[in-house]
């Protein structure tokens, strides 16, 4: 009895020495967690989506040890244990106002070796002195957030840190020399940031690297020979940035190199012949540079390699060289490499092949057989020369994703068996000569995100897509189709082009079920009817393009609640009544668009998809008097109002002049009356104005000399009177361009002086199609005749009118 009363003694003396000794995280780390939970719920006190996006801080209380909460991860150190690692990934929402300010907590606790905080849309700069205490860090990671300023340099004094990931933010200036403090430093990844500059010469020091990536920043000059000192670099990205100059040319020395990737800067030189001794390479991508010379084939001969991305440069390919790859390629880009004549025979054998880009070559014959295989998930042969129908083979494959035959000579119909490649995502066929109806086992494409049919001869009606469909863009414009507009698609689609056909009827209130469009182009179909009213409610439209539909009655009010709205089309239909005055409400147009070095995410399809690039299409409007293309990838800085050539009367509202991101408007060829708007002079960044061809009267508003960025205007066919405003703009221009007053004209002379010779002589050498200007002295009509500036003088039949003197012009 006395042994088991001294064994239970012993066993709770036990117990209580462990509860007072608890392996718990030490109490001011727990205050600094809680610290930064407290800072995170008030920067999102104002969110309504924050309860779904916090789920794992609801565990952080003061009651329970921190090493148990969720995110957490601690690491025991004999009879203690500390905080060692933060998973604080994808915790708030993507409209969240968290500012770095609520990392400060955080930077109190030492111990820790991983932090991540990615996919967090934090605002504001990465601290610059916290990080300085985190001495013990080796991971950590920034990666998609909204961090802007440049790199601490104290970030650099970590030097444990393995792992570094800033990439898409927005970060700028110079990476810092210090970071060659970092010796032992094994992934360095700053890509997708604007981090400016040459890459230190110091990142050499690193000797330690096993991988550097700088992708998608603004790093500038060449290539540092420095970097040759990182034998034990795997992977160097350095992709998308502004780099010049050539590949060192012994980079080869690089011996353990897997992935060399390179891509879309502006190196310059040949191929270094030292790549030959990177035996381990695996992945090559040397693409859109300025690269020049033959492309070596002995790449081929490089065992492991299975990705080769070499187009867009200048390299030729040797039409005429016969090879037998050593390698078993997965991917291969030879875009805008020379290649000629039938498609290369030895690609037959590369069976593993999942990516080809043959793009922008001068391939001949028919679509091979052997390139039909199930394999296949990625095919890209635009602009060539490509000829003859589709094997049906083609479209049996589960695997293929994109299919790009855009810009070739291809012909027939399409097989009826394509809607069996239900994994396809990107069609593009434009601009070939494909004729007959489109299948409609189209419509079990049912991951089809882009269609772009445009340009061909389809005809008959086109086929119906489900509401649970995924396309996104779709360009079925310059063909044959016929019957009503199509309406059914998917609730994702946001660009729709059905220009150019045969459609008749009215368009369908369908069309306001696409919540997301926001791109809709109907120019040049057969419409009839009104103004939809419909149309008001989409208010995710950012392009509107109903030019040439023969349209009628008044354009409605309802237009000014389109706020995104920044082109509007609406010339040459049969639009009667004035214009609405609400149109100075209309916002997308009022901002200034903004031009940055990044793309715009509006009208903007992801850039790429399984590495093709995917644009909106161009977009056709009437720019400075004639028809012009508007490139898909800059829209979203183009801010348009069109609608001459209609039955428009009344004044032209004034509170148009609100519409300061306007670059063109265009009221020509209406029934305008009254004075120009005074306000127009507000219209600061205004490069074409046309209000030719109306009843205008009264005096050119002086404050037309602040368009200090109109290079196109057109006033004639009008009633105006007064003189040309005098301005920077006007005083500019070579010839300047006079208008006879009543007050300045003399008695007439018995013949025309020398001056006025000279002044006919000058006043030739403009790009005007005409100037009208009524007077009512009879000397200064005849003057004006003489000179040519007589109403009605068509643009086509002006000899001067393509005079190489003067780019930027004016019509009076």
């Amino acid at each position: 009895m006395t042994n088991l009363s001294l064994l239970l003694a012993t066993l709770l003396l036990s117990f209580s020495i462990l509860k007072s000794t608890c392996l718990c995280c030490p109490q001011y780390q727990k205050a600094a967690l809680l610290e930064f939970k407290s800072l995170v719920l008030g920067d999102l006190a104002d969110n309504s989506s924050a309860d779904k996006m916090l789920g794992g801080l609801d565990t952080w209380n003061s009651s329970s040890d921190c090493c148990h909460w969720e995110m957490v991860r601690c690491f025991s150190r004999g009879s203690s244990k500390e905080v060692t690692g933060l998973n604080l990934s994808n915790l708030f929402p993507l409209d969240s106002n968290v500012t770095s300010d609520v990392l400060k907590p955080i930077f109190r606790i030492r111990s820790l070796m991983t932090l991540d905080l990615s996919y967090n849309s934090m605002k504001g700069e990465i601290p610059r002195t916290g990080f300085a205490n985190l001495t013990k860090l080796v991971y950590l990671d920034l990666n998609n957030n909204n961090l802007n300023g440049s790199i601490p340099s104290q970030l650099f004094s970590l030097r444990y840190l393995e792992f570094l990931d800033l990439s898409t933010n927005a970060i700028g200036g110079k990476l810092s020399s210090s970071v060659a403090g970092l010796k032992n430093l094994e992934q360095l990844i700053l890509n997708g940031n604007l981090i400016q500059g040459q890459i230190p010469a110091e990142i050499g020091n690193l000797t330690n690297l096993h991988k550097l990536l700088l992708l998608q920043n603004e790093f500038s000059g060449g290539i540092p020979l420095s970097l040759l000192q990182l034998r034990e670099l795997e992977t160097l990205d350095l992709r998308r940035n502004s780099l010049s100059g050539e590949i060192p040319n012994d980079i080869g020395i690089l011996a353990n190199m897997t992935t060399l990737a390179l891509s879309n800067n502006a190196l310059t030189g040949a191929i270094p012949q030292s790549i030959r001794d990177m035996i381990k390479l695996v992945t090559l991508r040397l693409d859109s540079n300025v690269l020049a010379g033959e492309i070596p084939t002995w790449l081929f001969d490089l065992h492991d390699m299975k990705s080769l991305f070499l187009g867009g440069n200048k390299l030729k390919w040797n039409n005429n060289v016969s090879i037998v790859p050593k390698c078993m390629l997965t991917e291969l880009s030879l875009r805008s490499c020379s290649v000629r004549g039938p498609m290369p025979l030895w690609l037959s054998n590369q069976t593993e092949l999942a990516f080809l880009d043959l793009s922008e070559n001068e391939l001949e014959g028919t679509y091979p057989q052997w390139l039909a295989e199930p394999n296949l998930g990625t095919v890209i042969l635009s602009d060539n020369m490509l000829t003859g129908s589709l094997p049906p083979r083609l479209f049996e494959s589960r695997n293929l994703s994109v299919l790009v035959l855009s810009r070739n000579n291809f012909s027939g119909e399409l097989p009826e068996t394509m809607g069996q490649s239900t994994s396809v995502m990107v069609l593009m066929l434009s601009s070939n000569n494909f004729s007959g109806h489109v299948p409609k086992s189209i419509s079990n494409m049912y991951r089809l995100l882009v269609l772009d049919l445009s340009d061909n001869g389809f005809s008959g009606e086109f086929p119906s897509f489900g509401s649970n469909s995924l396309t996104a863009c779709i360009d079925i414009s310059s063909n044959r189709f016929s019957g009503e507009v199509p309406s059914a698609f998917g609730e994702t689609t946001f660009m729709l082009s059905l220009s150019e056909n045969n459609f008749s009827g009215q368009l369908p209130p369908n069309l306001s079920k696409l919540n997301l469009l926001k791109h809709l182009d109907l120019h040049d179909t057969n419409l009839t009817g009104e103004f939809p009213a419909f149309l008001s409610q989409m208010s995710s439209l950012q392009v509107l393009n109903l030019r040439n539909t023969a349209l009628k009655g008044s354009i409605t009010d309802g237009l000014s609640n389109l706020t995104s709205l920044r082109i509007l089309d609406l010339s040459n239909n049969n639009f009667e009544g004035k214009i609405p005055s609400s149109f100075g409400n209309l916002a997308g147009m009022i901002d200034t668009p903004i031009i940055s070095s990044r793309l715009p995410e509006t009208l903007m399809f992801p850039i790429e998809i399984f590495n093709v690039s995917v644009e909106i299409q161009d977009l056709i409007v009437n720019w400075k008097n004639s028809k012009q293309r508007l490139s898909g990838k800059s829209l979203a800085i183009y801010s348009l109002l069109d609608l001459s050539n209609n039955q428009l009367s009344g004044e032209i509202p004034s509170s148009l002049g609100s519409l300061k991101g306007l670059k063109s408007l265009n009221l020509s060829y209406n029934e305008l009356q009254g004075n120009i708007p005074s306000t127009f002079g507000t219209l600061e960044i205004l490069e074409a104005l046309d209000l030719s061809h109306n009843s205008l009267s009264g005096k050119i508003p002086q404050t037309f000399a602040n368009l200090k960025q109109l290079t196109s205007l057109y006033l004639s066919n009008n009633k105006l009177s007064g003189r040309i405003p005098e301005g920077p703009q006007m005083d500019s221009q070579i010839d300047p361009i006079r208008l006879v007053c009543p007050e300045d004209v003399e008695p007439p002379p018995d013949s025309v002086p020398e001056e006025m010779e000279k002044e006919e002589t000058g006043m030739f050498s403009w790009k005007a199609t005409a100037i009208g200007y009524p007077v009512g002295f009879l000397y200064a009509t005849a003057v004006m005749y003489v000179i040519g500036y007589f109403n009605s003088v068509p643009k086509s039949s002006v000899p001067w009118a393509k005079s190489s003197r003067n780019k930027k012009f004016w019509e009076l």
